[in-house]
């Protein structure tokens, strides 16, 4: 199994859901985040002055799927998040040991 972190634009979220739940996924997280890469974030003016937002805000979505489905997952959030532009954001996959479901008890892919 595979967990799959991945930093998006905002206005992106609604699109990259529907597609992942088109592909059969069911589950996932969501967390608004913070944070810059190599834009190092940008200026804007407020009331005439300038300042520097160093930290841009994103959203961060968390899936776990089986290892089947790793590939199919990243093409999706991929073709659905991508705009062409710098802050498009990124994309993490980790390994995991071991899911329970806390209800039953289940573990691994039956705890999907």
């Amino acid at each position: 199994m595979k967990k799959i972190e991945a930093v998006i634009r905002h206005f992106k979220l609604e699109e990259v859901k529907n597609a992942l739940s088109e592909q059969g996924v069911h589950g996932m997280t969501i967390t608004e985040v913070r944070g810059f890469g190599r834009q190092k974030g940008h200026k804007e003016t407020y009331r005439g002055t300038e300042y520097t937002v160093d930290f841009v805000p994103k959203v961060k979505m968390e899936i776990v799927c089986s290892e089947s489905q790793v590939q199919a997952t990243l093409d999706t959030i991929m073709r659905a998040a991508q705009t062409g532009q710098i802050g498009d954001g990124k994309i993490f996959v980790s390994p995991l040991d071991t899911i329970v479901r806390i209800r039953t008890g289940e573990t691994g892919d039956d705890a999907l």
